[in-house]
């Protein structure tokens, strides 16, 4: 269960993503797409080609 406090940032990626990569692809798509840092306590949220499904990095 994720608590959202005050500090808590949330990115939503607006275009799908390849759900075979797992969460260190997704860390990668963080640095290269966004240029963030996937370990900064931020919240990135992905969701499929067909849109039914979606990935959560924490």
């Amino acid at each position: 269960m994720i608590a959202p406090g005050a500090d808590l940032k949330i990115y939503i990626a607006t275009r799908p993503i390849d759900f075979r990569c797992g969460y260190d692809g997704l860390a990668a798509k963080v640095q290269q797409m966004l240029g963030l840092d996937p370990v900064s306590g931020a919240a990135f949220v992905f969701r499929s080609k067909r849109a039914d499904r979606i990935k959560i990095l924490v």
